[in-house]
């Protein structure tokens, strides 16, 4: 959390992952992670998106776990604007780490995932849908292409990047036997209800 309150932090469940013979980062809701490194980067989604980014030239890349925050009686005008700048502001950090590792703006691309209906008690408007749209919106005005999706459905999804090839494994959990998706996730929702946006930040370019 940055000093703001805004939910948003580099990963920090660094492990080596005994499957793949190769060092890894786990990517909880809130929380991204950018690399030079040959690793692979980890996360389960719900209703939550994931947005892995590189280079594809240097290898070098990025995920990151957000959603939109509610966004009912925030702004009467626009009920969604609120909520979107929680997406950007997750967008922007990621991308911003990634040109700090040396990445070139020009030769980034994105794969994007997640926005699965999985967690209940969302009454105006389906979270998964709203990540969904707005994570593709945002990577279409930024001009950044979208070369692989995996949106929507009922399912969470574990997801498995490995910025240096761009190789990315979806696995859809189809038959979860415990609550800690849903949990976390409602937990994280609960997080950002109490939260505000810090700062502006500026893509670099």
């Amino acid at each position: 959390m940055n000093a703001d309150g805004y939910i948003e932090t580099e990963s920090p469940n660094l492990y080596f992952d005994r499957n793949f013979n190769i060092d890894a980062a786990k990517i909880l809701p809130g929380e991204f992670y950018g690399t030079s490194r040959d690793m692979v980067l980890v996360t389960v989604l719900g209703s939550c998106v994931a947005a892995c980014i590189r280079d594809r030239v240097s290898g070098i890349g990025g995920m990151n776990h957000f959603m939109l925050p509610d966004s009912v009686g925030q702004d009467q005008e626009n009920p969604l604007s609120t909520s979107a700048r929680y997406g950007t502001f997750a967008m922007e950090m990621l991308i911003n780490e990634l040109a700090k590792l040396g990445a070139r703006r020009a030769n980034l691309e994105a794969k994007v995932f997640g926005g699965g209906n999985v967690l209940r008690g969302f009454t105006v408007a389906n979270v998964g849908e709203r990540n969904a749209a707005f994570v593709l919106d945002f990577l279409r005005t930024e001009k950044i292409q979208v070369v692989a999706q995996d949106l929507l459905d009922i399912y969470p999804r574990k997801v498995y990047f490995f910025p240096q090839t761009g190789k990315v494994m979806v696995k859809k959990l189809r038959n979860v036997h415990n609550n800690t998706i849903v949990d976390r996730e409602s937990e994280y929702r609960v997080r950002l209800r109490q939260s505000d946006v810090g700062g502006e930040v500026e893509l670099f370019t």
